[in-house]
């Protein structure tokens, strides 16, 4: 079993790798479109913007070829956000995986931004909710709670901190970095089949 890791430029491809390498599995960065189609799960990391992420995806062509996968596929982070239709970074288009757009924090609430740390998160589903804990946090831009939401956060007010639809699974969070709780969300991810 092979996770394919998607070199779409982030800066966290190595502690991804790292990560899964820890649950007994192999891992793999790569661009290449057959070491996609043959793993059996993919990972969307992220840092950076998501118009970076999708110019990458698309010069190595890979939109449809993600787009049409039936195997799981996580995106972290950024990686989440180029799954909806939109992002407000850099009036982004993403996609279209999973329906919404991707929103900046209002600096009108006197956060900090970006958020920066630990945060609780709690899942919706039942076979989810042991999965509730706090999780290390990266981002200015978030997702709304929408029909697709996994999990929420608060920082403000409400946003999405996990997000599903069909085989595609979105966090917010960083499950690379954030320990125990981020290796028993990884293990959710790879137990899905």
């Amino acid at each position: 079993m092979t996770v394919a890791i998607v070199d779409c430029g982030g800066a966290n491809l190595r502690s991804v790798q790292r990560a899964i390498e820890l649950r007994d599995q192999k891992a793999i960065i790569t661009r290449n479109k057959s070491d996609i189609s043959k793993a059996s799960f993919v990972i969307l990391p992220g840092v950076g913007s998501a118009k970076s992420v999708m110019n990458s995806l698309e010069s190595n062509e890979l939109i449809e070829i993600i787009k049409n996968l039936t195997k799981p596929v996580l995106g972290i982070c950024i990686g989440m956000h180029v799954l909806f239709d939109r992002s407000e970074e850099h009036d982004t288009k993403c996609m279209e995986i999973i329906s919404g757009d991707i929103k900046k924090f209002d600096s009108m609430l006197n956060l900090k931004i970006p958020q920066m740390g630990w945060n609780k998160v709690s899942f919706l589903l039942e076979n989810t909710k042991k999965l509730d804990n706090y999780y290390y946090f990266a981002n200015s831009y978030y997702s709304q709670i929408y029909e697709n939401t996994l999990a929420s956060a608060e920082y403000g007010h409400p946003f999405a901190a996990a997000v599903q639809k069909d085989n595609f699974i979105g966090c917010q969070f960083h499950p690379e970095k954030s320990s125990s709780a981020g290796i028993e969300f990884l293990d959710y991810f790879l137990s899905i089949n």
